[in-house]
């Protein structure tokens, strides 16, 4: 594609602040506990959302654009799944109630929309302006990746958290909910609540994860429209499917090795851009089969395990 013009992204951004202000304006304006099937429900309307889109940049700039798009897209959804899975873990430690989870990931996924720009617009920057930078952003996804494989401790104990001991002593805080807001009084004392402590650490884990997910979008395409709506688009619809997949969080066990996998690959290809380019159907073909293959496997091994059983 060619730069994107001022118009296009001033469009883009303000069709995006004007659907996340219906959802949480609108259709979620009461806190509430999000079911399975509203879950299901607003996880359709986000993928079609997305899809909707991407036959856009089809009619706008052609296939290349709309495969790069959807192999983007598709990178950082699957990437997204390990987020799911430490939010469930946070949203456990603070004994957040179930009615108030979605407002906590809905700023959460507004500040990270926010972070993942200046993420993109840094990486996109250094690896223009420093061609080298490429080879330092595809080892590092190597690295990461091998370091996916090796079996770790799963669950890191919250409670020894220096983030949360460090935010505890900078603000104020109260042990107690006071409905579904960040700040209370006590004693006559401005304080914030437990859903404001959850609030940081959700900002701050989603930061962790952009390290990993936006070199490799990076490593797909260096365009800064695909690469920011791709992510936008996978971000957007983090929330329903949080809900839909919360109690199902074990079904999809050898995923982790399937992802690790991808960013293994995209690493290797960022590091041999410089001698051989790997087409985009070639991309989206191991992506896609990676991602298949691990799933198919979590579901036949949980099988496998429970008729041995």
């Amino acid at each position: 594609m060619e730069a994107t013009s001022l118009t296009v992204w001033v469009s883009f951004i303000s069709f995006i602040l004007c659907v996340l202000a219906l959802d949480l304006g609108v259709f979620h304006k009461k806190s509430h506990a999000v079911n399975f099937k509203e879950a299901i429900l607003w996880s359709v309307v986000w993928v079609s959302l997305a899809l909707v889109f991407s036959l856009v940049i089809l009619r706008w700039h052609g296939e290349e654009s709309f495969k790069l798009f959807i192999t983007g897209y598709v990178i950082e959804k699957s990437l997204s799944v390990d987020n799911l899975f430490v939010f469930l873990l946070i949203f456990t430690y603070f004994k957040i109630p179930n009615q108030y989870q979605h407002k906590i990931l809905f700023y959460g996924i507004l500040g990270a929309l926010i972070m993942r720009a200046l993420f993109i617009g840094a990486g996109i920057a250094i690896i223009r302006q420093f061609s080298w930078a490429i080879y330092v952003f595809g080892g590092f996804l190597v690295f990461t990746g091998i370091k996916m494989l090796i079996p770790g401790e799963d669950e890191p104990h919250l409670e020894n958290n220096k983030i949360i001991r460090w935010t505890k002593k900078i603000f104020p805080t109260s042990y107690n909910l006071d409905g579904d807001k960040f700040f209370t009084i006590e004693n006559g004392k401005r304080m914030v609540t437990p859903l404001f402590i959850t609030l940081i650490f959700v900002e701050i884990s989603d930061v962790l994860f952009a390290v990993d997910s936006i070199p490799a979008i990076i490593g797909i395409t260096d365009d800064p429209f695909l690469v920011f709506s791709s992510n936008v688009f996978a971000i957007l619809g983090l929330r329903s499917l949080y809900f839909a997949l919360k109690g199902f969080a074990d079904i999809f066990h050898y995923l982790k090795y399937g992802l690790s996998l991808i960013l293994i690959f995209i690493g290797a290809k960022m590091c041999a851009s410089y001698w051989y380019h790997v087409p985009v159907w070639v991309t989206m073909t191991v992506i896609f089969s990676v991602l298949i293959l691990s799933m198919l496997a979590s579901l036949y091994f949980k099988e496998k395990a429970n008729t041995d059983n």
